[in-house]
C-alpha cells in the first residue's frame, strides 16, 4: 500500500520489494526519476507516479529506457539525485548512454536499479546484467529481500556522489517481487531547489583523447571502490565446520540457508551484496583454507570464473563445483530443490526428500487438467483487431509474412492456433523490431509485409524504423493498435495519453499526425470495435502498395474501466437470450473472450419458419463481460444496426459497478 511506502510516524512497514527501493529513495531526498515501465520492476514507477507531485519530485515517463537514463544523468549533472529503474532488456536500449556514463560519471547521487529476469517470466530472453557492470566500470550492489534493497538504495546514492559514478542496483524477478516487513528510517526531505548547471564547473564529454584519459581514471576509480568493497556491510560471512563452503549471492542466498538447514549441514558461507567490483581480498580470504567451494548463482557463471581466478594465488588445488562441474545450469530459475539436488550430491548426504518423485507427481496430477493458455481481457480491443483482420485475410494466408512486436499483442504468439491465419508466431523479436525485419523481408521475398506494433512500442522504439519504411517506399503494411497507454505493464500514460504523474495533462502526440509529418500517404484509421466495418478497412489496405499504416483504436480494456470507476460511471454487460439463441456458437468460436462460455443445461427454440435449433446456448457472464458489444456484431441472429428483441445478444438492462480491484 501506499501509506505503507510514505508513512511518517512508523519505525517499520510491511513492504512489497519494489515499495522498499521506492522508500530508499525517498530516505535519501530523491528529486528527480524517470522511467519506462517492464515488469519485474514497473511498480517502482507505479508508487512514484502516486507520490511524486506530494513529495516535490519531478518525475517523468519517458519515451523509452535510453531516455529516462539520459534524464536522470541529466539531473545529476545539473545537481539533484535522482533514479531510474528498467528491466534487463531495457538495459540494452539504454545501453549507448549507459557505457559513455562510465567514462563521464556525474555529479549527485543517480542509481539505476536494473532487474533481470530469469526463465523469461515477461521477457524474450534471458540476460545476464551482471556482465554490464564490469564491461562499463559501473559498480553494482547486488540484494537479497527488501530489506536489503532499501538499504542498498541509500548507500548507492551516497557512493555515487563519494565516486561521482552511476551505481547499479541488480535484481531479478524473485527479489522484485518479494514481500517483507522493512526497518523505516525518517524521510528528512527538503524543498526542490533549483541548481545551476554551470555553477558545478565539471565536463561530461568522451570522445577521442579524453576517452583515454577518462579510461585510466575509471581504473583507478575501480580499484578504489574494491578496496572500500572489502569491508562492506552487504557481504556477510556465516561461520561453518565443513571443508566445503558456499559462495551466493542474491535471491540464490535465501535458497541457500532453507537447504542447509533442511539438510542440516553447515557450510561456512560467504553472501556477497557488492558483485562489481567483486571483493577480492575477502574472497580469498574466505577460500585459502577449504577443499572446495560451490558457487551458487543464477544464469551465467559470473562469480564462478572470477573465483577460480582468484583462487589460482592462494588454493590453486581448490575443487570449484558449479555450472562448469554440472552441478547448476545456466538455464532458467533455481528454487529449494534445484539448489537442495545439488547440494545434497555434492555432500554425499543419501537422506532427504525426493523432490523429483514429488515434482513427476505433481506433474501426473496436472496432467488430467485441460491447458489454458492466456487470452486478451474481456473488452479488450486487440481482440477485436484481430478478429477483424484475420476475416481480412481470408484464402490471402498464404502470401503474408507477420512480424510481431512486443506488448499485450505478443501474446498472440501463444494463441497462434485461434489466429492460425495471420502466422502470428512468424517473428517476435524485440521492442520495434517488427519494423526494421519487415523492411529486410520486404526486400528479399515475395509476401505482403504485415508489421504491427502497439502505441507506446510505436513512441518507444517505432520511430526510426517507421521513418525507414517511408523513406525506403517499402511495400509494408504496418498496423499500430492505439490502445491510448502502456497496456501490457500496468496502464501506465505514454506520448499518447495526454497526462503524466498526478494527472498533470501533458501534450497529446497524435500518431496519425506523426506519420503524416513523415510523409505517409495511405493512412487508415480504425474503430476496432466496429468489427464488421473493419474488414473492409483491413481488405482496402491490404491491396494497397507502397507505405501503408493502419491505426487501429480503441481503449485498453482495464484503463477504460479504470476511468470509468473514476467518473462513477457504470459497466454495461450484455446476455444471450436462451429463448431465441440458435446454438451456433459463433460467439465462442470465433471471438474466444472469456466473457464467453456454454450453457450447462440443453434448451431449443423453434423459428418463424418451423426450423428447430436444439443444443447448448452460448452464455455471458454479467461479471466479466466489458461492455464492448463486438459479440453481438459478431452473431448472425442481432443487428447491431437496429437494436431490437429479435437479437439474441442484447444488453442487460443491470448494469454493474467497475470492480475495485482496477
Amino acid at each position: 500500500m501506499i501509506s505503507d511506502v510514505i508513512v511518517e510516524d512508523k519505525e517499520r512497514a510491511f513492504l512489497f520489494c519494489n515499495e522498499a527501493i521506492v522508500r530508499g529513495a525517498l530516505e535519501s531526498d530523491v528529486k528527480v526519476v524517470a522511467f519506462y515501465p517492464g515488469s519485474p520492476v514497473s511498480e517502482i514507477l507505479d508508487t512514484f507516479f502516486q507520490i511524486s507531485e506530494k513529495f516535490g519530485i519531478k518525475m517523468e515517463i519517458a519515451t523509452n529506457e535510453k531516455v529516462a537514463l539520459e534524464i536522470v544523468a541529466g539531473a545529476s549533472m545539473g545537481g539533484q539525485r535522482s533514479l531510474t529503474a528498467m528491466k534487463s532488456v531495457g538495459l540494452n536500449v539504454a545501453s549507448d548512454t549507459f557505457f559513455s556514463l562510465g567514462y563521464t560519471g556525474i555529479n549527485k547521487g543517480c542509481v539505476l536499479v536494473f532487474a533481470d529476469d530469469p526463465f523469461c517470466h515477461s521477457s524474450q530472453s534471458e540476460e545476464d546484467g551482471r556482465f554490464f557492470a564490469e564491461n562499463s566500470y559501473i559498480p553494482m550492489l547486488e540484494p537479497t529481500d527488501p530489506v536489503e534493497a532499501k538499504a542498498m538504495v541509500k548507500k548507492a546514492f551516497d557512493l555515487s556522489e563519494e565516486y561521482h559514478t552511476l551505481i547499479l542496483i541488480r535484481t531479478t524477478t524473485r527479489i522484485n517481487h518479494q514481500s517483507t516487513i522493512v526497518p523505516l528510517e525518517p524521510l528528512n526531505r527538503s524543498d526542490f531547489k533549483p541548481q545551476s548547471f554551470r555553477s558545478f564547473n565539471k565536463k561530461y564529454s568522451t570522445v577521442g583523447v579524453r576517452a583515454r584519459e577518462l579510461k585510466l581514471e575509471m581504473l583507478k576509480r575501480r580499484e578504489k571502490i574494491r578496496d572500500e568493497f572489502e569491508n562492506s556491510e552487504f557481504n556477510n560471512v556465516i561461520e561453518g565446520t565443513s571443508k566445503i563452503g558456499i559462495i551466493t549471492s542474491g535471491v540464490s542466498y535465501n535458497y541457500v540457508l532453507e537447504v542447509k538447514n533442511k539438510l542440516k549441514i553447515n557450510p561456512p558461507i560467504l553472501k556477497l551484496g557488492t558483485t562489481y567490483p567483486l571483493p577480492e581480498k575477502l574472497v580469498q580470504n574466505f577460500i585459502k583454507e577449504l577443499k572446495a567451494v560451490i558457487i551458487i548463482e543464477e544464469l551465467s557463471p559470473y562469480l564462478e570464473r572470477n573465483v577460480k581466478t582468484f583462487a589460482k594465488d592462494v588454493n590453486p588445488e581448490l575443487k570449484i563445483y558449479g555450472k562448469q562441474s554440472d552441478h547448476f545450469s545456466e538455464a532458467f530459475e533455481y528454487n529449494v530443490p534445484i539448489v537442495y539436488n545439488a547440494l545434497r550430491d555434492i555432500f554425499q548426504i543419501e537422506r532427504g526428500k525426493d523432490y523429483n518423485a514429488i515434482l513427476k507427481n505433481a506433474n501426473q496430477l496436472k496432467s488430467i487438467l485441460p491447458t489454458r493458455i492466456p487470452v486478451f481481457c474481456p473488452g479488450c480491443p486487440h481482440r477485436a483487431t484481430f478478429w477483424a483482420f484475420q476475416n481480412a485475410i481470408g484464402g490471402k494466408s498464404s502470401n503474408i509474412a507477420f512480424i510481431n512486436d512486443i506488448g499485450c499483442y505478443s501474446m498472440l504468439l501463444l494463441n497462434k492456433e485461434i489466429y492460425s491465419k495471420l502466422h502470428p508466431d512468424d517473428l517476435l523479436l524485440a521492442m520495434g523490431a517488427t519494423l526494421g525485419t519487415g523492411s529486410g523481408i520486404s526486400l528479399a521475398s515475395e509476401e505482403k509485409v504485415i508489421s504491427i506494433i502497439g502505441d507506446s512500442t510505436f513512441f518507444h522504439a517505432g520511430l526510426p524504423g517507421i521513418v525507414n519504411i517511408c523513406n525506403n517506399d517499402e511495400n509494408i503494411l504496418v498496423i499500430i493498435l492505439d490502445n491510448s497507454v502502456t497496456a501490457m505493464t500496468g496502464q501506465q500514460p505514454n506520448p499518447g495519453t495526454g497526462y503524466g504523474p498526478g494527472n498533470a495533462p501533458k501534450n497529446k502526440i497524435k500518431i496519425e499526425e506523426v506519420l503524416n509529418g513523415i510523409g505517409f500517404n495511405n493512412i487508415f484509421i480504425n474503430d476496432c470495435f466496429d468489427a464488421k466495418n473493419a474488414i473492409t478497412s483491413f481488405k482496402k489496405a491490404i491491396s494497397q502498395s507502397g507505405p501503408t499504416v493502419i491505426i487501429s483504436r480503441g481503449p485498453c480494456a482495464l484503463w477504460n474501466d479504470r476511468n470509468k470507476r473514476k467518473r462513477g460511471e457504470k459497466i454495461q454487460p450484455y446476455f444471450v437470450d436462451q429463448q431465441i439463441c440458435r446454438k451456433c456458437h459463433t460467439c465462442m468460436r470465433d471471438f474466444y473472450c472469456p466473457a464467453i462460455s456454454m450453457e450447462d443445461k440443453e434448451t431449443e427454440y423453434v423459428d418463424e419458419n418451423g426450423k428447430e435449433w436444439r443444443g447448448f446456448s452460448s452464455h455471458i457472464s454479467s461479471e466479466l463481460c466489458d461492455g464492448c458489444g463486438v459479440c453481438s456484431i459478431l452473431c448472425p441472429y442481432t443487428n447491431h444496426e437496429a437494436r431490437s428483441e429479435r437479437d439474441v445478444i442484447r444488453i442487460l438492462n443491470k448494469p454493474r459497478e467497475v470492480r475495485h480491484d482496477l
